[in-house]
């Protein structure tokens, strides 16, 4: 009876002996049947297999095998052009123990989402905190070449391989867009009408999380100290430094995309100086670890909110100081874009429900310098300089080449002499071009500010109607508001 047992003891030993000498294929999420391989390009596929293991890839595009080996640890990649082509395609992923078919693919455009909770939230709101839309945009959701992909929420202390949880790629349905993220579904639908391409969105981010917890080790240690030896990677997930990055970032490298579409701040909004150094950071760090160029990275703004302190005028508690940051990382950020919101905010839901009007202007500025559109302008009105004469302060926009506008006139303008001490003042539209401002109370005027608070509702635009940012024309630590 000893023998026996000892024979069966070895004989299991021998077969997961044999089962590791000839261990299946493995691909990572990303990479699957119904995916949307970026068009006219090189692409990657990748996976692990045995260390030196011999596979063979057939693509129905292709008129030749690619034959490779994995490395020495049986990791194994492979660069594969990719064609116009609006068909089908096949991907046959063969070895000495495996027989991978994977179908249904298309080539496209390819677009990553991420950042906190307005980029997360679904088609279909949150609980209480609509998306304006819904029904009619799952009603008509059905859409074969557009593609979605969502990677489930996690954490993790190193980079991962691959991705702890996701929703495999899927066909647009009316079964599967009210759960995912509004923007991204509204932006990729849009794109896939306009280009009449096929789409593919890959959807990664975590609700209330800040831009540290984006970015590398690496990158960030040039900021800050990082030691998360002792941490409990699941308290504060999404506050955690390289956390996110780690586990929802990493094992999507080096899959090729277009470009990305970000919607973050809030919750970096009480350190604007460190998200100026610290956004541009991130965005420099995932270009360099896809090694794929400088892709168009398109981002929102952070729209007004009360943040329950609408007096706030000087300290970062008044997230005026967050929208400036965001607006200077426009210039900071090579082939970048920004969504402006000043007009779409609500004052006591920090998640606008107007998430199709976030994603049309992600869109315009995309159409505009990614794909060459004539006539589509994604820039809104910026300002450039002022010139002070006779007690009033003139304003030049830069993005103003068709004139500026307001619904029904200029509001939430503040005007300030040499003592930083800011008065409501009166604004108005001059020449079509320019904002002409003036107080009374100050006779000799050195400063202008716009929108300068946590809620407030935007009224000055161009003539496509796209929103100016809040903004100021001094650069002051300190001053005050006149409350009388």
């Amino acid at each position: 009876m000893k023998n026996t047992k000892i024979s069966i003891l070895v004989l299991v030993v021998c077969t997961l002996f044999v089962q590791s000498l000839f261990a299946e294929i493995k691909l990572p999420a990303i990479v699957s049947s119904n995916m949307v391989l970026q068009r006219n390009t090189t692409v990657v596929l990748w996976g692990w297999a045995d260390a030196k293991e011999k596979i063979k890839i057939e693509a129905s595009w292709l008129s030749e095998t690619i034959a490779i080996k994995a490395d020495n640890d049986g990791n194994w990649r492979a660069e594969v052009k990719t064609t116009h082509s609006k068909q089908p395609q096949r991907i046959n992923i063969t070895s000495k123990n495996s027989d991978i078919l994977l179908e249904n693919i298309l080539f496209g455009e390819v677009w990553l989402c991420s950042g906190q909770s307005n980029m997360q939230q679904p088609v279909n709101g949150y609980n209480g905190q609509p998306t304006f839309g819904t029904l009619n945009t799952v009603m008509n959701a059905h859409n074969p070449n557009l593609r979605l992909f969502t990677v489930d929420r996690a954490g993790s202390k190193t980079p991962k391989k691959d991705v702890e949880k996701h929703t495999s790629w899927q066909q647009a349905s009316s079964e599967n867009v009210a759960s995912f993220s509004a923007v991204a579904y509204y932006f990729g639908a849009q794109l896939q009408k306009t280009l009449d391409v096929p789409v593919g969105m890959i959807h990664t981010s975590w609700g209330g999380s800040s831009v540290q917890a984006w970015i590398s080790k690496d990158v960030i240690s040039a900021f800050q100290e990082v030691n998360l030896e002792g941490v409990d990677i699941k308290k504060g997930t999404n506050h955690i430094p390289t956390a996110l990055y780690n586990a929802m970032i990493h094992p999507l490298i080096p899959y090729s995309i277009k470009g990305v579409l970000w919607y973050q701040g809030e919750s970096n909004r009480n350190e604007p100086k460190k998200h100026t150094e610290l956004f541009p950071a991130m965005v420099k760090d995932w270009r360099t670890r896809w090694d794929i160029g400088d892709f168009p990275f398109y981002y929102v703004q952070i729209a007004p909110y009360w943040y329950n302190n609408n007096d706030a005028f000087a300290t970062a508690e008044n997230s005026a100081f967050i929208r400036e940051s965001q607006l200077d990382c426009a210039d900071l950020i090579p082939n970048s874009g920004i969504a402006i919101t000043m007009d779409i905010g609500e004052e006591f839901f920090i998640h606008p429900p107007k998430k199709k009007e976030v994603a049309n202007r992600l869109l315009f500025n995309a159409l505009e310098q990614t794909y060459g559109f004539k006539g589509i302008d994604g820039k809104s009105p910026v300002y450039e300089s002022l010139e002070i004469k006779e007690g009033e302060i003139l304003l030049t926009f830069k993005n103003a080449e068709t004139g500026l506008y307001s619904y029904n006139g200029l509001t939430g303008f503040e005007i300030a002499g040499e003592d930083k001490v800011f008065y409501p003042a009166t604004a108005n539209i001059t020449g079509g071009k320019k904002v002409l401002v003036k107080s009374e109370k100050v006779t000799a005027p050195v400063a202008v500010r716009y929108a300068w608070k946590n809620w407030v509702k935007g009224t000055l635009f161009d003539t496509n109607l796209l929103p100016a940012s809040s903004f100021r024309t001094d650069d002051w630590e300190e001053s005050t508001k006149n409350l009388d």
